[in-house]
């Protein structure tokens, strides 16, 4: 989608300055989308799907120690979920 930051063509509504772009059209899951405005193309992206099947894998990131609460340890889960009141355990690198 070809914009302007500067004078913002495209970037919400269809800009008068570049009446050569007819749109782009994406094929998506339900069907398609199409579009004139950056908008419309960052709201026809599709979300990834994520693995919630599977084991809870969640590789740390840090651990922080906060006086009144505890040891806090920070990642992101990429597969399974975790929920509150769940109990996890911790393992080094490499060991499954």
């Amino acid at each position: 989608v070809p914009i302007s930051g500067w004078h913002g063509d495209n970037m919400l509504e269809e800009s008068t300055n570049m009446t050569w772009f007819k749109g782009r059209t994406k094929d998506i899951k339900g069907g398609s989308t199409k579009g004139k405005t950056l908008l419309e193309a960052i709201d026809s992206i599709e979300p990834p799907t994520r693995p919630t099947d599977k084991p809870l894998r969640l590789p740390l990131q840090d651990v922080y120690k906060i006086g009144g609460i505890g040891t806090v340890p920070v990642g992101r889960v990429e597969t399974g979920i975790i929920k509150a009141g769940m109990v996890v355990t911790f393992a080094p690198v490499g060991l499954t």
